[in-house]
């Protein structure tokens, strides 16, 4: 497990304890990451624990528990660089029969979401945040052994030095509990490509 003195808050949440396994924050109501699209608004108010690396190379995986209750409620992993560039991989909550299975790429203020449905019983999720130099992958597991992946994605401004961590929010009138756990950093499982050759430059 990582040492989370490595990590820094980039926004402190009013309400975080650690744990023996790891670290539990307690949302505050009006809280989100969200960059114009589609919605026309911006929110930039969301706990961010991170720590910082210059390795082109890397995966991250954690483990969420979560009691999420209410519309959008959510919690994950994540890249945050700065207001306008970040990636984001969590299940948002969304009603008593389905949640949003997702993930968020923002480059330059405008944020995306691709997401799938899956049960709202799901109370529980690994992810797997993995780079190679300036893409990167999100990936997801409900058991910690096989993942699925999630997305693919290039960010424009992930050069050199990086933050990625964790998160946790609720962007409507609500409050939850979040508790993140095995917390590892290893060489790149996301593999280089093994199809067709790159065109020349």
């Amino acid at each position: 497990m990582l040492d989370l003195r490595q990590f820094q808050w980039t926004r402190q949440p009013k309400s975080f304890s650690f744990l023996d396994e790891g670290l539990e924050v307690i949302t505050a109501p009006h809280t989100d990451l969200w960059q114009r699209t589609y919605y026309h608004f911006r929110n930039d108010n969301a706990p961010v624990f991170q720590m910082e690396t210059e390795e082109p190379f890397f995966s991250f995986q954690v483990k969420t528990t979560f009691e999420s209750k209410h519309r959008f409620d959510q919690c994950g992993v994540v890249m945050y660089l700065d207001s306008e560039n970040w990636l984001k991989g969590s299940i948002e909550y969304e009603n008593e029969t389905f949640q949003h299975l997702g993930s968020v790429a923002t480059n330059h203020g405008y944020s995306d979401w691709a997401t799938t449905a899956i049960d709202a019983s799901v109370r529980s999720m690994w992810y797997r945040l993995s780079r190679r130099q300036d893409d990167f992958c999100i990936e997801c597991s409900t058991d910690g052994v096989h993942f699925s992946q999630m997305r693919v994605c290039h960010m424009w401004e992930a050069q050199g030095r990086i933050r990625f961590g964790v998160y946790a929010c609720s962007p409507e009138d609500s409050s939850f509990r979040a508790v993140f756990t095995d917390m590892e950093l290893t060489e790149c499982k996301w593999l280089a490509h093994d199809g067709q050759q790159p065109d020349a430059e």
